[in-house]
């Protein structure tokens, strides 16, 4: 595989340029021949004067491309606005077809549906690269039937973009296709020769408490914990909705699990209701936290990723980098982040509007975020392996203040969460025993009451049990408070034991003093009787320090469809003043 990375200035030029490229093709073997094609401004007219120049003087040459935020050549931000990446295969046994389908909603299941029956009548695919519209039109369904592709074939790609970030029309193109503002070009590439490895790296970090999307559809994000969206960028990080909202909120997108892994999701503008136009779907009920690119931690993993990449010792690295990086960075220092992937082999790629990539089996949009497709053809080099040590880039005093301030508020975020956990359980369970206090298996009991009102036909039957210990005053008054504690926790231990055993859904709580309750959901009367005589015998077994053997009385029911809550715990505790008033130490069943 040999590389040749240009800076487009004239066709003139270009011309000159590819008959050298022609020149040594013809010295030497080669398969196939892959232009890329990258274009900062939105001139179809100049696009199509290249492609020509291309076709005049490669005939036999393959080319795809897009517009772009920005272009990467030699594995640095170009000044160029547009760049020609032309890769020679050597090896015969390496092939490449290309693909192009006109792409919006209603034309997505088709469009992946036929690249995926072509790619399974080609069983030496190993790679699809992608360049894509995405701009306003939802990408989730898309890329959830792109994953049912054979199993091992790696996926990556970029959405085409434009010079100005505001700007919504962008286009792709390719030999077998024209210049289309709403398509995708598929890139079909393998052999037994060929190898690709990919990877992406992020480098934001979480910050602050989890916030839950309780609101959203499609690609538009309305409420976060119940209120707009707007309101968290307003309240934690200041930013006006007005026309700079785009630009100060780059830096800032949701963090959040999707597939196993973690991915970013970026907004770029808001409505005069606070809601959020993002770069990509989110779901809805997930959990988000607002994230922060830190420069040091992004170069840290930029440089794992180098050296994972360096033992497969690539011959081409292709970089798909979102175009907030750009932004995040600045034109000076964004080449920071590609160069160590330079040192390895010959860098190139684009800033998009979003990334693909598929990661254990699942293709995933991503954005604000770096993906890297390594290639090379026939088996490791045995030359010395390249050194991707690089020096780190000097950060300002603020920046550094910064990366602190953001460190600081994580942990003091994880101890306030750690903080409100203990609240939480305090304020639902029993300090001496451990199990839920009588206001939690009152709102359990009755939720499971609401559950048979609302669909009594479909609904779990659901049982209760009430016991109170016998004799218990005694034990304080003769042997101690700190004796009928144990005796307390001693039940209540096994209470929670044997309940759980018996059914993992089953809930314990105090009712008062020495009563306890046990709610059964699924469970009716008959299952519950057996399960109060087990508890009854195990607990008259236990022999403790200063009291020895004790016995408690039990009542048993069964929550009744249509009556509510408080009827079903006033049987239950009408059985037990049966069991207590027959003599004690035994079950009584209503």
């Amino acid at each position: 595989m040999k590389q040749f990375q240009l800076n487009y200035e004239n066709n003139l030029r270009l011309a000159s340029d590819l008959r050298r490229i022609k020149q040594w093709t013809s010295s030497t073997v080669s398969s196939s021949i892959l232009f890329q094609i990258y274009s900062e401004q939105l001139k179809k007219d100049l696009i199509e004067g290249i492609c020509d120049v291309i076709r005049t003087e490669l005939p036999e040459a393959i080319y795809m491309g897009c517009s772009t935020n920005g272009n990467i050549l030699m594995g640095e931000y170009c000044a160029s606005p547009v760049s020609i990446v032309c890769t020679v295969f050597e090896y015969p046994s390496t092939k490449i077809e290309l693909f192009q389908y006109p792409l919006d909603a209603a034309k997505e299941q088709t469009v992946v549906g036929d690249i995926i029956a072509r790619v399974k009548e080609r069983p030496w695919v190993k790679s699809i690269m992608m360049n894509i519209t995405i701009r306003n039109m939802s990408m989730t369904q898309f890329c959830d039937d792109l994953s049912a592709l054979p199993e091992g074939i790696e996926v990556f790609g970029g959405g085409a973009f434009s010079e100005d970030m505001n700007e919504s029309a962008a286009f792709v193109f390719s030999s077998v296709g024209g210049i289309s503002d709403h398509s995708v070009v598929f890139a079909l590439i393998g052999g037994d020769d060929y190898y690709v490895k990919t990877n992406y790296v992020t480098g934001w970090k979480p910050l602050g408490r989890e916030l839950l999307v309780t609101k959203t559809e499609g690609f538009v994000l309305y409420e976060l914990d119940g209120a707009p969206a707007y309101e968290k960028y307003h309240k934690y990080l200041n930013i006006e909705n007005d026309d700079n909202f785009f630009v100060n909120t780059l830096e800032f997108p949701f963090f959040y699990e999707h597939n196993g892994i973690n991915i970013l999701r970026a907004p770029i503008a808001c409505d005069e209701n606070g809601a959020l136009t993002m770069t990509a779907d989110m779901e809805q009920n997930v959990k988000a936290r607002l994230a922060y690119g830190d420069p040091e931690t992004i170069l840290d993993s930029v440089r794992e990723s180098a050296l994972m990449l360096r033992n497969f010792a690539p011959e081409s690295i292709t970089v798909f980098s979102c175009a907030a990086r750009r932004t995040f960075w600045g034109a000076d220092e964004i080449s920071g982040e590609s160069m160590p992937f330079q040192l390895l082999a010959p860098t190139s790629g684009f800033y998009t509007s979003g990334e693909f990539l598929r990661t254990n089996g699942k293709v995933n949009q991503h954005n604000v975020t770096l993906v890297i497709a390594a290639q090379r053809e026939g088996e490791k080099s045995t030359d010395k392996v390249p050194n991707v040590d690089y020096e780190k880039m000097k950060f300002s005093g603020k920046v550094s203040m910064i990366n602190r301030l953001a460190n600081f508020i994580q942990a003091a975020t994880g101890e306030l969460e750690e903080a409100n956990k203990r609240l939480e359980l305090a304020a639902r369970t029993d300090v001496l025993t451990g199990v839920y206090n009588r206001g939690e298996i009152q709102r359990r009991i009755s939720a499971a009451w609401k559950t048979h009102k609302m669909d009594p036909e479909n609904a779990r039957v659901c049982s209760l049990i009430m016991m109170d210990l016998d004799n218990f005053k005694m034990v304080n008054d003769k042997f101690g408070h700190k004796e009928g504690d144990t005796v307390l926790k001693g039940l209540t231990s096994m209470l929670k034991r044997e309940s759980a055993d018996f059914n993992k859904d089953a809930s314990v709580g105090r009712w008062g003093g020495e009563e306890f309750m046990i709610l059964l959901p699924g469970n009716d009367v008959n299952e519950a009787r057996s399960l109060a005589e087990i508890l009854r015998i195990k607990f008259s077994e236990i022999v403790f320090p200063a009291s020895g053997k004790r016995t408690m009385s039990l009542g048993v029911t069964e929550i009744i469809p249509g009556e509510d809550s408080d009827r079903a715990c006033m049987r239950v505790d009408g059985a037990l003043y049966e069991a207590k008033e027959n003599g004690k130490n035994q079950v009584v069943m209503k």
